[in-house]
């Protein structure tokens, strides 16, 4: 039987916090994990004019420093863009790609996530695409069928589990404080890997995280999942209380 894979707990900070606020809360988060190390993995992705400051904080300890985009060149003429190559060169392992509020917000689609995917990868970040239904593609019943989608046309060539963590954010669940019901995670959770599967690829191996209003409590249910292995948690990572608390939920 394959090893279930060590969970993740990746806090998106998204568009939010200065300098001060930021350094107080990693530090915070830094102090805490040294004490007492949970059952997981721990990333945090500051926006950008953040990752300095805070990869100094982190001080190569344990917590793992990611970015929450990347354009798909590794250079050139991308005014306001930042390459792959420049956030593995600022410390960063990991990069979120295809989030829903880039897909929404910037017409993102999923060659233009696949082709961000491969060139964090081909810098040697681990890629974390994002997928997720609409409420009104849920409502309609389409929610497997746009998933699977998803995963297909955002998933690069040459993608496993050493460079690759899918995240399945509902779209409609992500700041609203609704969540699916737990068999509704776990039955979408099972189908991205039956689909990983299905590509060729180590299925049993990848990191398949939720996302979608992750809070301390509901976090121990959502993680006890069978195929969720670990949470990309927005709001409430801002919270180093409540982000500790998630990271203490794995199992």
């Amino acid at each position: 039987m394959a090893q279930t894979p060590r969970p993740l707990i990746a806090g998106n900070w998204k568009m939010n916090g200065l300098r001060a606020d930021g350094l107080a809360l990693v530090r915070a988060l830094a102090a805490r994990h040294g004490a007492a190390s949970p059952a997981c993995d721990v990333l945090i992705c500051p926006p950008a004019p953040l990752l300095h400051p805070v990869r100094e904080a982190l001080g190569g300890g344990a917590i793992a420093l990611g970015a929450q985009d990347c354009h798909p060149r590794p250079d050139g003429a991308h005014t306001g863009d930042v390459a792959a190559p420049m956030l593995a060169d600022a410390g960063c392992s990991y990069v979120i790609v295809g989030h829903s509020e880039r897909r929404a917000d910037h017409g993102e689609d999923d060659a233009l996530v696949r082709d961000k995917a491969a060139a964090a990868q081909q810098a040697g970040l681990c890629a974390i695409i994002c997928i997720g239904e609409s409420l009104e593609e849920r409502e309609a019943g389409r929610a497997m069928e746009v998933v699977s989608a998803q995963l297909t046309g955002s998933l690069p060539e040459g993608a496993g589990a050493g460079n690759t963590v899918i995240a399945y954010e509902p779209v409609w669940a992500i700041g609203t404080g609704r969540t699916p019901q737990a068999a509704e995670v776990a039955e979408i959770h099972a189908r991205i890997r039956d689909r990983l599967g299905a590509k060729g690829a180590d299925a049993a191996a990848f990191r398949i995280l939720y996302g979608g209003s992750v809070k301390p409590g509901n976090a121990a249910e959502l993680l006890a999942l069978a195929d969720v292995n670990g949470a990309l948690v927005g709001g409430a990572s801002l919270n180093v209380d409540d982000f500790w608390t998630i990271c203490r939920s794995c199992p």
